[in-house]
Order: structure tokens, then sequence, then C-alpha cells
């Protein structure tokens, strides 16, 4: 097995893209482990940010993207999961109202404040404090940016986790997807369902017909590709799972045996391990979204990456 550790060293420049008259878009490449994108919404009454970033030092700098686009206070941050690169940051903005669906906030306290781990390499967080979402919702709820309204929408079910929310501006046709979709990365459903995010792309984001998307991790885009992408990949991690759980094999040594073939060339290779422990999760009959052995399964990835932890460059 070839060594999985990508090439990069120094991720590259996060940029500001106005994706529509007052959206926009804050990319921070490689956009892989712990580093993350974020988005805001610029209206007379303030900004509307969409989640905050992992470290102290990502957060400010995304202050400071916003401060340069608009004096205006940020008001309202919205996580889109409760995953640390979208929450830790959070904060950092202590006069926004903190927004998310219910179980965001559950999962945010369950996990804690930012805390260095086993299975990555992990950056130095700054001083940032634990501070969950104190505005939830069940379904959904709507923020208004002047005449623009923001749906914020729990997709339903168990996906990338127990509690995605999408943030659909119809009048725009512009849908900030969190992580639904790594664009250009491998997707990771350890902690969600394969089965509950292959519905959720089919049914609940590709039929909005997004003109302009702005996913967790990975460039903006503007066509179905990046969906079609990973639908393929998560149907791959289906298929190898089924064959390999029926022939007796462990989530890891089917890993080692599975030629990634085109995926292989996407960040992050060794989710698949993960994925596939979810994967026989549900082939065992466990609900989408259902608790799993994580530290196993975070170990399994290790032992794939040869023994080294995961690389995070944030």
């Amino acid at each position: 097995m070839t060594s999985l550790h990508r090439d990069i060293t120094t991720p590259g420049r996060p940029e500001v893209r106005e994706v529509s008259a007052g959206i926009y878009a804050y990319i921070q490449p490689d956009g892989t482990w712990w580093i993350n994108n974020t988005g805001f919404l610029v209206g007379p009454q303030g900004v509307i940010s969409i989640d905050s970033c992992s470290t102290r030092r990502r957060t400010q700098a995304y202050q400071d993207a916003i401060a340069a686009v608009t004096p205006a206070p940020v008001r309202t941050v919205v996580n889109t999961h409760h995953h640390g690169d979208h929450t830790f940051g959070n904060c950092m903005f202590p006069a926004a109202a903190i927004i998310a669906h219910e179980r965001t906030r559950d999962e945010a306290i369950a996990f804690g404040p930012p805390r260095d781990l086993p299975f990555w390499d992990c950056p130095d967080w700054g001083d940032l404090t634990l501070d969950p979402p104190f505005v939830t919702f069940t379904d959904e709820i709507t923020l208004h940016a002047g005449d623009l309204r923001a749906q914020v929408r729990h997709v339903g079910t168990a996906a990338h986790t127990t509690n995605d929310s999408i943030i659909w501006i119809p009048e725009r046709s512009v849908l900030f997807c969190g992580d639904l979709i790594f664009n250009g990365g491998t997707p990771f459903l350890l902690m969600g369902s394969v089965a509950g995010a292959i519905d959720v792309l089919e049914h609940v984001v590709r039929p909005l017909g997004a003109r302009i998307i702005v996913p967790g991790h990975g460039p903006v885009f503007e066509d179905q590709a990046p969906i079609n992408a990973t639908l393929d990949y998560l149907r791959f991690v289906l298929d190898v799972a089924a064959r390999s759980r029926d022939a007796g094999m462990t989530p890891l040594a089917a890993a080692r045996e599975t030629d990634l073939g085109r995926f292989a060339a996407w960040p992050d290779a060794e989710r698949i391990v993960g994925n596939l422990h979810r994967a026989y999760a549900e082939l065992a009959g466990a609900p989408c979204g259902a608790a799993i052995d994580i530290a196993a399964a975070l170990s399994d990835m290790v032992a794939y990456n040869g023994g080294a932890p995961l690389t995070c460059l944030a």
C-alpha cells in the first residue's frame, strides 16, 4: 500500500468569493481535516455567518475577512453540524446568536471544547471555550438578511452526522450544504450514515436545483458533477462493505484490500475505513446514525495510514 500522506505541506490562502450580491463564501484550501469553508450574508441589520472555524487563528482570519467586506457586526452564527471545524470558533462571536439543530447542540456539548486527540497531528487550537448553539430548532428556521430569506433546514436523517442542516437562499438559488459534500475530497460518514447521505443528496439536495453550491470543504461549484461524484463514492463504499462483510473481513482488512480507483486521488483516503465501519453497522441492521465505536474506527484509520496520526494542517 502506498503512503496516504498528502504532498501538501502548507494550505492555500483563504479566499472570499461573492457568489451572489451580499452572499459570500469563505473558502479555506486545502479543505481537509479541520480546515473548513464558511460563508456569510450581509444585510441591513448585520451579518449572518454560516459556521465558524476550528482554531482561534483561523477564526480571527475569517472575522478579518468579514470586516474587510462590511463594518456591520456579526449578529448570527448558524452551525451546519456539530463538528469542531465548524463550531470551535463560535466563542469568538460573543455578540451573536448561535443557531443550529437541537441535536447539534447536544453533540457539541458531548464533545466538549477543543482538545488534542490521539488520532490527529493536532493544530494549535488557541484559547477557545465551548460555546454551543443556544437557539435551536427541530425542522426548519428562516433567517432574514434584508429582503433575502435564508431557510435553515435539518436534512431529516443522519448523513454526514446525525444533525446536518443546509442553508437555502431560494431567491438567489444559492445553497450552503455543509459537509454533505467534500468537493474533491473524500466524504466522511463515520458519525452519520452512508445510506442516509445517499438519500439526502438524492431527495433533499439535488431537487433544489441550486445554481451555486458552497460545500463544507472544497471549491464552490455550479453543476451536478460534485454531487454525482459523491454519490458514486458512497455507492462504492456500500458495494465494498457488502462484499467484504459477506467474506468475513473486518473493515480495516477490507479497506486494505480495496482498490480505490479514481477515488484514490482524493485527499484523506483513509476515510474509507471509517466509512466501512459505518456501512458494516448499517448492514448489520443498525439504524442510520446509531452509536458505534468511533474510537475503534479512528484507530483503524490510523493503522491504515501506516500508524501515523491523521494529518492536520489547520
